[in-house]
This record gives structure tokens, sequence and C-alpha cells, in this order.
């Protein structure tokens, strides 16, 4: 079986899946982590792997940017192969202060402009939520591992570039309450909802509006482990 985006077959991909943005990192992660991984999908480039950590099955596939894109893959993973619960495993950046660089935030709400599930599902809200499930299974990892988490709104932005006369992040971050934006979770979150499945989100904060600091591209592909090793420890723990 395969899918216009997918080449893999029934039963090559794990009940868990981490997603990354970007297939780099998914091919980072597979390389670094998992025993034995071996690659299901070249489609577009878009790599993703099956293989194991600490002996327990285990996917890691790459999203791409936005939610057209993140829709599309999620969808296919939970409806066409058997997929039970996405880990959305990316960067951000920060509308306040309070987050530094590396700081991980873990989603308890997505809030978008995007109207992705009003015309995917006819769903009406601009604030889509994660399993509560996975989000505890993330907590209970994270203090295994003893990393700290930021839990808070995200905002799944449609836009990278804004013009001057859109709300920017202070405006984000006090009418909304969003402490960071990405572009993909709100998608995720109203996929598995739709579906009867599981999904959160776990970020690492790359660069802050605020500060202007900012991390590498090599950084981001390669260099958030605390965020992957909560991750995988969440993927083997359910």
């Amino acid at each position: 079986m395969s899918t216009p985006h997918n080449a893999a077959n029934a039963g090559d991909i794990a009940k868990v899946v981490l997603m990354p943005g970007d297939p780099l990192r998914a091919k980072f992660i597979a390389e670094t982590y998992l025993e034995n991984p071996v690659q299901f999908n070249t489609v577009r480039n878009m790599f993703g792997y099956t293989g194991t950590y600490k002996g327990v099955r285990v996917s890691v596939m790459g999203s791409g940017m936005g939610m057209p894109s993140i829709g599309i893959y999620s969808y296919e993973l939970f409806k066409f192969y058997g997929v039970e619960a996405i880990i959305r495993i990316g960067s951000a950046g920060a509308y306040t202060d309070k987050l530094d660089l590396f700081d991980l935030v873990l989603a308890d709400g997505a809030w978008s402009e995007s109207t992705f599930a009003k015309a995917q599902a006819d769903v009406d809200g601009d604030i889509q939520y994660p399993s509560e499930e996975l989000n505890a299974a993330i907590r209970k990892a994270a203090e295994k591992l003893d990393q700290q988490l930021v839990e808070a709104r995200i905002h799944s932005s449609d836009v990278f570039y804004h013009e001057e006369n859109v709300d920017g992040h202070k405006e984000f971050y006090e009418k909304h309450g969003c402490v960071c934006v990405e572009m993909e979770s709100f998608a995720l979150f109203h996929n598995a909802k739709v579906l009867g499945k599981k999904a959160a989100c776990l970020l690492t904060i790359s660069d802050s509006l605020v500060t202007s600091a900012v991390t590498t591209a090599e950084q981001r592909q390669t260099s958030f482990h605390a965020m992957m090793e909560v991750a995988l420890e969440t993927a083997i723990s359910l």
C-alpha cells in the first residue's frame, strides 16, 4: 500500500511517529537514536524511517512546513497506515522574553487564524487541542529525564513573513495568550481529533522575536537533543 505522498507499505510504520518539520532532522534522529533504522519513504524527499529505541519500534518522518503539508502527511499516517499517535517535534519563535533559546514548550492548545479545520471538516473555532493522554506521557518522560517544560498555548501561523500592518508578536501574546509561534500544530491536532487519534506538540525555542536571539540552521537540524530524547521516551511508554 502506498499513497501519492508516501511509498511505505502496510506494516512499515510504527504506531507512534515522531514528526519534525525538517526531513533532515528526521534523518538525523533515525541515524542517531534508532537501532537498525529502515527508510520507508523518499517521495518528495520527505524522509521517513522506522527502527527501534530501547527495544521498542518507533517511526520518525518529516512533515514539511506549514499546515497544508503536515495536514497531508499526518492524515495519511492516521488514516491509511494505522498510526495511533503523532508527536510533532519542532522549532518555534518566542513571543515573550520569559522563553530562552533551547527551552522546551509543550503545547496545551494551538491558536490560529487558519481556515484549515473549516475547509477540511467544516469545523469552526480558532483553537485546537492536543491529546491530554499524550501530553501527560510527555510530562512524565520529561520528568524522568530531568527536563523542564513550559506548558502553554502556541500560535500556529499560516504566514512566516507578516507585513507591518498586521499584529506582531506582542499582540499575539497579549490578545491570544500565545507564548511562541510555529506553523503546523493546529492542523495536526485537528486531524487527530477528526480521525479519533492522538497528537501532541513539543517545541524547542529556536529564536526570539523579542530579543532577536537565534540558532543556526545546523543547530535546528542536529542540536535539539533534549526535545528528541523526551519525545523518544514518550513514544516507548505508550
